[in-house]
This record gives C-alpha cells, structure tokens and sequence, in this order.
C-alpha cells in the first residue's frame, strides 16, 4: 500500500513570481574566465555529473586532515583518485603526488573531477581556480561560503561549458555502481543498484539510501544537491542524468522549504511523463512543513522567500506531476520497490545486483499514515530572518550612507506604494530585482516579478527599464525616474559593498504641488535589510556591521542565542502553555544531527497516531560534526523548555559517529542529572558506528529506549509524552 495523498488544500498554493528574462551576460573579453557568450553553455555540463569507474578524481587541500581520511576509505572503495593540490607545494602523500596548483595537476594528472577540502572561507578561491583551469566536475562540500562569494562563482559559471559544480554545503557525488565517492557519504550505507538519488539534505539522502539499501534494490548515482541558498547542480539538472542513465530504473528526489527548485522539477517531471511511452517511476519527499515563518531552518538555503511555496504546497504540486510522495525517507524502500514491479523491471534482478553485505537486515516497517495534520493556508510570505537582520533605526542610518532617505509614511496619498527588492533569483543562480507594483498584502506576491541579472555586471540599463515598466514608474515625470534609477543602483552598491542577501523598501511617489514641490519626489518606507552572517563568521567580513546586531531578549531568544555559542541551531517552536499537559501538545523535545533529517523529524512527529497527540516543541540541529559535548549542551537547552516530557534524539552517523552520540547521551545523564528529572529520553541511531552506539545505550543502565526503526521510536516518544503529561511515567 503506498502512502495517501496529504490533505493540503490547493488554496494554500502560491503562485511563484514570474521570471523576467534579462540578458544579463558580459560583453566579450570583459573577463577571463568568460568561455562562452550564452548560459546554456553551462547546461552542456550536466554530462560530467556521470561519474563512475572511469572518473580520475583530484582533492584540493589534499594534505588535510579531513581529506587524507576520506581519499583513505574512497581509495579503500574504489575511487580513482590520482593525487592532489597543496598551494605552493611538490611533494607526495598517501604514495600519491602533490602539485602546487590545480592547472598544475590538469596538466600532469588529467582528472575529471576534483573535490574541495577545504574551510569555507578558502573554498570560494579553491572553486574558483578549478574553473580557470576547466576541471569537469567541481565538488565543494564546505558549509558557510559567504552567500557573495558563490554569486561570484556562478557569475563565472553561467559563462562558461567546460566546468559544472555541485555544491556548496553538499554531502558531495556518488556512484555506488562505480565505486566513485567524491564527498563524505557515509559508504557501508551504500550498495550497487538501480536506484538514483537526488537530494537537499546530507542526513536525509543517507536516510534514503539506507532505506533502499535494506530494502535489496541499491543505488546507480546519488547527487547531493546541498543546502545553500544557490546550487551549482539542481534537481532537474539531475533528472536530465537520471533520464538517459541505462543504469537508473528508479528516481528518488528529497526536497525542503526554501526556493522553486522542487516546482521546476515537477514541470519536468509533468514534460517527461508526457513525453516518455514507459517513463521511470519517481518517488520524493518534500521536508520542513512545520517550518515557523521566516525562520531558517538549519541550511543556509532552508528559509521561504517571498513568493516562494510552502513544504506543503511542494508536496503537492510533486504530487499533482506524477511523483509518488513519502512522508519519511525510510519509507522509500518499499514505496520504490513497488513502483518498479509496477513498471516493468525485473525487481528480482535489481536486488540480485545489489549488494547483500551492504545490507543490514530486511526493513522491519515503514512509517505511515492516512491522516496528517494540515498546515494553515497562507497567500502571504515574510522575508527571512537570516542573519543579520537590522532594526528600522540601523536600517534607514545605513541606507542614508548610501544616499536613500527614508521617510515617513504620508497621512493620505492617493499614490500606490510599489515594492522595491533586491534579492537572489535561486533558480537563475544571480542577484535579482523583486519587484511589485503594489504592496497590498494580498496580491503582492501575485503582480512580483523577478528581473535577474548578472553579479559580474550589475544591474544594466534594460535590467532597469524592466523594473521601471513593471512598477508602472516608466512613464513617471523625469525626476522620478531618475530618482527610482538612483534608488535602483544605490540598492545595488549597498547589496554588494555589505554582502547582503535582501533590501527591501516600500515607494510611493511624493504628491506634486506647483506651489511647494516636495524634496524628493519619492517617499522610502519600510525598509528591511538583512545581511549574511557567513561572511562574518566565516571571513570575519564586515566586523562594524555585524557589530550592530541585537542580542536582547526581545530580539532573540535566550536559549537560541546560547545554542548558536555551541554551534547548535535551536528553534522554539510555537504552541500552548509552558507546562507538560496544559494548552499544548508540543512536548517532545527533538535533538538531531543535519538540517534536513530535523526538519523532516519535525514533521513526522506531528501526524497523527494511536500513541495519541504529541508533537515536537522544538527544532534542533547538532551540525554534521556533533560531539558528545555539543549532544550534552543540547539536552540542556531542551530541558529549559518546561513544555519537554520526552526527549527524542534522532541520529543518522556520516561524519557525525553514533557511539560518539551515545557517549554524549550519557555525559548529558551525569552532568544535567537526568536520572533524578525523570524525563525520558528516546534514541534511534543508524548510520556510521551504529551497532557501537547501539551498545553504549544498552549497557549504561540508564532510562533510555534505545531504536533503529523510526516508527517504533516515534510511537515509544508519544507513549511517553502521552504517560507524562496524564501525570505519570510510562515505561
């Protein structure tokens, strides 16, 4: 039986802003790396992403500690890797040569592709240097690249045929039929198979193949689209792989809030269905439905934008083109398998190529359900709160800097007020003005419109006279439009000069008297100007600015201020009273390691079962690289929330090990004296060292259910929600 359809009503769908095209590409010889006049010509890359036996693959940053131990178990693998890049430096490691740059290796070792080792505050330079030197595939896995530097890189890019990029803040590309791992998958999970994977999130796409492992059918290509705000490689650049792929009978495609990229693929995926007599079952899931407004949840990339749609409205709008939704990877085993004996493959035969030892044992039961819990339907979208978001104060002192007066709003106009903003245009991987004649919340986002344009330009002349036209400004009195073009290009050096990710302001035009003519014959209201916190942090960039942020209580919360110290991403979830019991049923608290999987947690913690009503009072993310410290800091923070009857840590090891988890489980026992509490804590762990976490759990003798099934973990944390909050313990 495959799962239900969601009760998502089709009201709560928003109709993403249509996209101006613009020519928005460098005149000739305006730079070296521009290789091509078209942005098609980066499409033509799409064909490296077949990796496989053949692939000759670099490291940049190969002397590095993370690298030299992942190339030693890809190498273990079977991956090709020839050697790698030490800036500066000849030499040998792991028996393999060291070149001083990466031109210097194309020459020697000719690769196919390279994989970047590097911290985020180098990569940018790392990526950029492998475009120069036109290494096929680009693989970047670091997180926290400053949101101005890969605009910068995309700029490149789009202008170019020779290099693709998959990336930033990826779990990387991998073969399981060709022994190919460029990235940091966790490879016991993995097997040989006929299923292709495409995926946001790092912990849910391990989530996926392991769910397809233990269900016989195995993997062709899994491509980890990665979380950041702009993707070198996007879901339909993978579809296009997965279509012609001889390997590939079967598609998986894991999704989450933030940009248009699952819409685009369902306009694929509707095309293809059309065009295809016997097309290939495809299967996905859309994480982050319980998402709070402007919030961003873990992944740089994981906030709705204005204009965007909600994890819900992704869902079905998949659903309506002819994929097969799941409400949990570990759902996918089955669902897949069902849907190629439906299709036509020998099922049999695809388990048969699959590895058996890879395998840990027959799947024991999905996590299903034909109920769910509908969000609210919503025509409206914040902007995000993502990084640092100024006060109106700071925000009109930093736009008078820059030549932009704001004003009060007039008393009485009879004058429309037009949004002007300056953004990211997701899909076409540059800035973009997003733009709407009116500001009335309930038509905005349907009259916006986005009018991209290259980073490496700026916004031209036409770029300009789009956003003129479709705010109705174009045929305004001279001095108008020259302020409006003012206003346009001082946006613009304020985006770049600060690295912002979105300005936003209110215009009307001032009422004209012959008699007194206004000052400025536009009115500025409302602004709102955010800026990327990972040019700080990870560049230390903009030191002044940063410097400005408010961390009072009534701009933050206490307990996510703290968490952001350890490197933790903690969201309160919003729901009743403050006790376990009384006006709420958010009382599980959730403790997981990647964005994705604590999204999707989230999420499934909030359908119904009957275990009875308890859901998740939180959202909380450990990172990729916990530690038993970072674990124990977490049960802290959950603890502070007197809503918490049961702790739920969900764990999917890659680089994160799980009997590091479970040592950081126990050190949480001792030092916050849980014991003595008397809150239960509920851990299911798979993955990297599962079976030695496993065992730590077990013979502790501590008050923990320990899991490897998510269903049977999800039904024990409501049971015990349910016990304690009737005012007892259940166990």
């Amino acid at each position: 039986m495959l799962p239900c359809a969601r009760a998502s009503p089709m009201s709560s769908l928003i109709l993403r802003p249509k996209r101006i095209p613009v020519s928005t590409f460098p005149p000739s010889g305006a730079a070296s790396f521009s290789l091509s006049p078209t942005r098609a010509s980066y499409e033509k890359t799409i064909e490296h992403l077949k990796i496989g036996r053949h692939t000759r693959v670099i490291f940049q940053g190969f002397t590095g500690k993370q690298a030299t131990a992942n190339a030693k178990e890809s190498i273990a693998w079977g991956t090709r890797i020839l050697g790698g890049v030490r800036p500066g430096h000849d030499g040998e490691h792991l028996g393999l040569p060291v070149l001083p740059s990466v031109r210097a290796a194309k020459e020697h070792l000719k690769p196919d592709a390279t994989g970047i080792y590097v911290a985020a505050h180098q990569a940018a330079a790392a990526i950029e240097e492998a475009i120069e030197a036109e290494i096929p595939l680009i693989v970047a896995v670091a997180e926290h690249i400053p949101l101005h530097d890969i605009l910068r890189i995309h700029s490149m890019l789009n202008t170019q045929g020779k290099s693709r990029l998959v990336g930033a803040n990826a779990p990387g590309i991998i073969s399981a039929i060709g022994r190919c791992r460029i990235g940091f998958q966790p490879l016991p999970t993995f097997a040989p198979g006929h299923v292709g994977i495409v995926a946001k999130s790092g912990t849910l796409s391990y989530e996926t193949v392991a769910s397809v492992t233990r269900a016989g059918l195995g993997q062709s290509l899994c491509i980890g689209m990665g979380g950041d705000v702009i993707a070198g490689t996007n879901f339909v650049d993978a579809l296009k792989v997965f279509e012609h792929d001889a390997d590939t009978e079967g598609i998986i495609l894991v999704g989450e809030i933030g940009g248009g990229a699952e819409e685009e693929a369902a306009e694929w995926i509707k095309e293809y269905r059309r065009r295809s007599r016997n097309p290939k079952p495809i299967a996905a899931l859309v994480g982050g439905t319980l998402a709070p407004p402007g919030r961003v949840m873990g992944h740089a990339g994981a906030w709705i934008g204005p204009g965007e749609n909600s994890a819900d409205s992704k869902y079905r709008i998949l659903q309506d083109a002819g994929a097969v939704m799941v409400d949990h990877p570990s759902q996918f085993g089955r669902v897949m398998k069902g849907l190629l004996a439906k299709s036509g493959p020998d099922v049999q035969e695809i388990q048969d190529s699959a590895t058996a030892s890879a395998a840990s044992g027959p799947q024991r039961r999905s996590y299903h359900t034909s109920a769910r819990r509908p969000r609210p339907a919503s025509h409206t979208t914040p902007f995000q709160k993502r990084g640092l978001h100024l006060n109106a104060t700071q925000a009109a002192d930093l736009l008078s800097q820059h030549g932009i007066t704001v004003s009060s709003k007039p008393d009485s106009t009879t004058e429309p007020s037009r949004l002007i903003s300056l953004t990211v245009d997701r899909s076409a991987r540059s800035p973009a003005f997003y733009v709407s004649p009116s500001t009335e919340s309930k038509d905005t986002n349907a009259r916006a419109r986005l009018v991209p344009f290259s980073y490496h330009t700026g916004p031209t002349d036409r770029t300009i006279d789009t956003v003129l036209q479709h705010t109705q400004l174009s045929s305004a009195p001279a001095n108008t439009v020259g302020a409006v073009v003012q206003l346009l290009r001082s946006l613009w050096s304020l985006y770049t000069s600060h690295e912002a990710v979105t300005l936003s302001t209110h215009v009307s035009l001032a009422p004209y008297s012959s008699k007194v003519p206004p000052s400025s014959p536009l009115h500025i209201t409302n602004p709102s100007l955010i800026f990327d916190d990972a040019a700080f942090r990870s560049c230390n960039r903009h030191v002044d600015l940063h410097a400005l942020r408010d961390t009072s209580a009534h701009a933050i919360d206490a307990a996510e201020l703290a968490a952001e110290r350890h490197g933790i991403v903690y969201i309160k979830l919003p729901g009743g009273g403050d006790n376990p019991g009384q006006d709420s049923n958010h009382n599980i608290g959730t403790l997981v390691n990647g964005a994705g999987l604590a999204m999707n947690t989230v999420d499934a913690l909030s359908l119904p079962s009957a275990a009875g009503p308890a859901v998740a009072a939180n959202f909380l993310d450990t990172g990729g690289k916990a530690t038993a410290e970072t674990v124990a800091r977490s049960f802290e923070l959950l603890l502070a929330d007197a809503r918490v009857a049961v702790i739920f840590v969900n764990i999917f090891g890659g680089l994160t090990l799980c009997d590091m988890i479970a040592q950081g489980v126990l050190l949480a026992f001792e030092q916050l004296r849980l014991d003595d509490k008397g809150v239960p804590v509920v851990v299911r762990l798979r993955g990297t060292r599962e079976k030695e976490g496993q065992d730590v759990i077990a013979k502790s003798g501590k008050r923990v259910w320990a899991f490897d099934d998510f269903a049977e973990a999800v039904g024990k944390c409501k049971e015990l929600a349910r016990g304690r909050s009737a005012g007892g313990l259940v166990g």
